[in-house]
């Protein structure tokens, strides 16, 4: 990780937090409730990191996080916030009043941000800034990796995470510079554009800088075998990829009770409804590919091939921010007789998110102090499609990330 010491050398003790997709509703609902939460206004309701299992592990406090970022739309966090307010009230016009100094100094610290191959559904969004498109990687990356030094310098931060909320990229088609860092360099350099996609740009700035790197969407241009090995080379721990906050993570409690009390799953049918930008960009076929790829491995990979598992996606404009999802499990028990389960799933998915992407910068922020670098496993607990990791489970995810705690906890004896 990157480390800056002030004029008397001293080394600083702030972390910066960089949102990619800075004044969408998950950014925003994180700008807004950490400064809920260093205000004292709000508590740390669904930080894992607030619980007594982190206690003595050196986290970085949440007073001492700073956050900047890229954004591609025109507009303000204030703004945002206050369209989230009137879309599901999650984040209410009283505490946006009272954080608007908050909301405005955040604001100074978000740049333009890079659209790179970006496909259809991303570049026909309302609002889009043309001049964030590029055509050449080389270029791109420059201009990120410029704005990530500039923010580590002006805040003189000792650390920095950035964090990929950004819409959800199609898939990429396969080239032969994504299995090796200095191949994707190459091909960076050469301008074969069509070997990247935004996401892989930031994931390559975030190494040359030496930050955490946070794939929070199911974008699978982000995390190439390429660009790991350029954050491993970088010193830079990372994690993703998509943030598990509703149905999946439901399924991921869910699936195991089935497998632990030998019971038969035939089928397991999810329909997901929402609405929002997310929901916008998904009702496109290719950008939907992507996240139902990411939603439909964990039951494949808990109750095995022979399940009929089926995901679907519909873009409710009505519903906001609060997603719904109706699942419905066909399974047999004994002398063959079959049975359904159900279940709805009603969440604001910002509210869901935001702790999330909180405690995972915390965890690779720390984790970059002790030098670890690379694939952060014990995270997958936070993802829907963990990268490097096929355990799914929710228990056992939980026990790795506890174990882990525990090994870097100071109180542990």
């Amino acid at each position: 990780m990157v480390r800056f010491f002030c004029g008397e050398g001293l080394l600083l003790a702030s972390t910066g937090l960089w949102l990619v997709g800075a004044r969408g509703g998950i950014s925003t609902t994180v700008i807004a409730g950490l400064a809920a939460l260093k205000s004292g206004r709000k508590k740390p309701t669904g930080l894992i990191t607030e619980t007594t299992l982190f206690d003595g592990c050196d986290l970085p406090p949440l007073e001492d996080l700073i956050v900047g970022g890229h954004e591609i739309r025109t507009g303000s966090l204030l703004e945002s916030a206050r369209a989230i307010n009137s879309d599901s009230g999650s984040i209410r016009s009283e505490l946006i009043e009272a954080i608007r100094a908050d909301l405005e100094a955040a604001d100074e610290r978000i740049r333009p941000g890079i659209l790179i191959n970006a496909g259809e559904a991303i570049l026909s969004l309302e609002g889009v800034d043309q001049d964030c498109r590029h055509d050449h990687p080389a270029e791109a990356v420059a201009q990120v990796e410029k704005d990530l030094r500039t923010f580590i310098e002006d805040n003189r931060l000792e650390s920095l995470v950035v964090a990929i909320l950004s819409s959800t990229e199609a898939s990429i088609a396969e080239h032969p510079a994504h299995s090796k860092g200095i191949d994707l360099l190459s091909a960076m350099n050469s301008g074969e554009v069509e070997a990247f996609r935004s996401s892989t740009i930031y994931a390559i700035a975030a190494a040359n800088v030496g930050a955490g790197f946070i794939n929070f969407t199911p974008s699978p241009a982000a995390l190439l075998p390429a660009t790991c090995e350029l954050l491993e080379a970088g010193g830079s721990p990372y994690a993703g990829s998509d943030g598990k906050t509703g149905e999946t993570l439901v399924k991921s409690a869910l699936a195991p009770m089935f497998a632990q009390r030998a019971l038969k799953v035939l089928s397991w049918q999810g329909y997901n409804m929402l609405g929002d930008r997310d929901g916008e960009i998904l009702a496109h076929e290719e950008n939907r590919q992507t996240k139902l790829s990411s939603k439909g491995e964990l039951i494949e990979h808990i109750l095995g091939e022979d399940v009929h598992n089926q995901v679907s996606i519909d873009y409710v404009p009505s519903l906001g921010d609060n997603k719904t999802a109706w699942d419905l499990i066909h399974f047999e028990g004994f002398l063959d007789h079959r049975m359904t389960m159900q279940f709805t799933w009603q969440g604001c998915d910002a509210i869901l998110a935001a702790p999330l992407v909180l405690d995972l910068a915390r965890l690779l922020a720390a984790a970059g102090k002790r030098g670890e670098s690379g694939l952060q496993k014990h995270c997958a607990i936070f993802f829907k499609s963990p990268h490097g990791c096929r355990i799914h489970d929710l228990a056992s995810q939980y026990r790795a990330l506890a174990d882990y705690a525990r090994r870097n906890s100071s109180t542990t004896s």
